[in-house]
């Protein structure tokens, strides 16, 4: 029976002033019930316009009309064969502006909850579903660098094809991003842990402490015989704005930030690798990892935790729902002003953050409209406490140590789109490595158009 409700069934969270004091997954998940009711808004289109937004592919009609019936195994079934981190997407996936962006639905309403209900499918299937049994081998021996999502699609969707894979990871813990970089809010490591179990049971084995450029190189790799080489290794060099008193204590990297929180656990009691407590923080840049840095700060016991962003709130490249988390979770939210320099005391601890107002003009190559300064402006805000999210860039280590591949002025590894390709034979790569960074799931669509082209490379003859 179709639900003509015109808005989404609502997914349970906890409430604000609770979850901004702990580092629990915010939403709840929805229950069967709920699940069965938000798939029955599905209007099961023939030429399944929400499949084009989806980077991997996922069948969603398919998998969405199975839950409408009540055959969740089918519903898992039927994503698992395109996606091999669900669990993941349903969590942190920007559906809005990719699957759900063309549910028909959408054009009179809300439209379907497609995040939602793979999550709720994805956890079904960890509780309730089997591990998939590896392959039969083909004898094809493939390396993939980096435990990320373009890493870990690439070589789930090879081993399934029979491929004997490896992947190196440069931490001790495999799932790169999804790990350092995503909070347990928003995604429990639990969740990730058990999604790599789950690519583990299919074949894949991990090396981890592997750092590709240092303990072996990707040449290295092709002498010991590997035909493939997959190059996911994220982007992970932190980007700063080259201001006076970024050298300040107290002023940290988005990516060093949570890496502490998130890999090295700061927010647990007695953790190894801490971070000082401190009252006031401002963390500068508009993106997904402002407001996970924002959040994070909040719940380490930060008292004020402010966003500091040089355009306004609709030019945010931000999840309009991490928007509406930090808002009712209380971070404070100073748009269009611009650091210009950070002011620090006798000690060398940071005290000041110094802006400028901006005002937006023309837009810009980004489509987004451009800020200039404000003549004769300023502004000032006091703080203990600065993160810089303003973005990173693919570690240089790998380049450095394979010159004959090939990278952009960004330091970005040049590689064919819709293949992964590069001109290096054997050698392909995919994901931040490539893009600079973007989200889990274009990762996710590169690690799987590589694992394409490989297959179809090695059964061709082609290396």
């Amino acid at each position: 029976m179709l639900n003509k409700s015109t808005t989404k069934t609502p997914m349970p969270e906890q409430e604000p002033a609770l979850r901004a004091r702990n580092f629990e997954e915010v939403a709840f998940g929805y229950t069967q019930a709920q699940a069965k009711r938000e798939a029955e808004r599905c209007l099961r289109c023939k030429n399944k316009p929400c499949v084009s937004g989806c980077p991997v592919g996922v069948d969603i009609p398919s998998f969405v009309g199975s839950l409408a019936e009540g055959d969740t195994a089918a519903a898992a079934d039927v994503i698992r064969r395109a996606n091999a981190l669900p669990a993941v997407c349903g969590r942190v996936c920007p559906q809005e502006t990719q699957c759900e962006q063309f549910c028909v639905r959408g054009r009179n309403g809300e439209p379907v909850a497609i995040g939602r209900l793979e999550r709720y499918t994805a956890d079904w299937a960890m509780e309730y579903g089997e591990d998939e049994s590896p392959t039969d081998p083909n004898g094809v021996r493939v390396a993939v660098v980096g435990s990320g999502p373009a890493g870990l699609t690439c070589a789930g969707a090879l081993a399934r094809l029979g491929c004997a894979v490896t992947v190196f990871e440069a931490f001790h813990k495999p799932g790169g991003v999804l790990v350092y970089g995503i909070p347990e809010f928003r995604l429990p490591k639990a969740i990730v842990a058990r999604e790599i179990a789950q690519l583990e049971a299919r074949g894949v084995a991990i090396e981890t402490n592997c750092v590709v450029g240092r303990t072996v190189t990707v040449d290295e790799l092709l002498t010991e015989g590997y035909r493939a080489v997959f190059v996911g290794s994220g982007a992970g060099l932190p980007t700063f704005m080259g201001i006076p008193g970024e050298n300040l204590n107290g002023v940290y990297s988005a990516n060093e930030f949570l890496t502490r929180v998130n890999l090295m656990r700061a927010f647990e009691k007695g953790a190894q690798t801490p971070i000082q407590p401190v009252r006031r923080v401002a963390v500068v840049g508009g993106g997904n990892v402002a407001m996970d840095a924002a959040r994070c700060a909040l719940r380490l016991g930060a008292e004020l935790v402010s966003i500091v962003y040089r355009r306004g709130e609709q030019e945010m490249p931000a999840r309009a729902e991490e928007i509406h988390h930090a808002r009712e979770e209380g971070i404070a939210f100073h748009l269009l002003v611009n650091p210009v320099s950070l002011v620090g005391d006798e000690q060398g601890w940071v005290r000041e953050i110094v802006c400028v107002e901006m005002e937006l003009s023309e837009p810009d190559e980004s489509g987004r409209r451009r800020p200039v300064p404000k003549e004769g402006s300023r502004v000032t805000l006091p703080v203990d406490a600065v993160v810089m999210a303003i973005g990173s860039s693919p570690n240089p280590l790998i380049r450095q140590t394979t010159p004959d591949l090939a990278a952009n002025r960004w330091g970005c590894l040049v590689a064919d789109e819709t293949t992964g390709r590069t001109a290096k034979r054997g050698v392909y790569a995919g994901g931040d490595a490539v893009t600079g960074a973007a989200t889990v799931i274009l990762a996710m669509g590169a690690g799987q158009a590589a694992a394409r082209a490989i297959y179809e490379d090695v059964t061709s003859g082609r290396i």
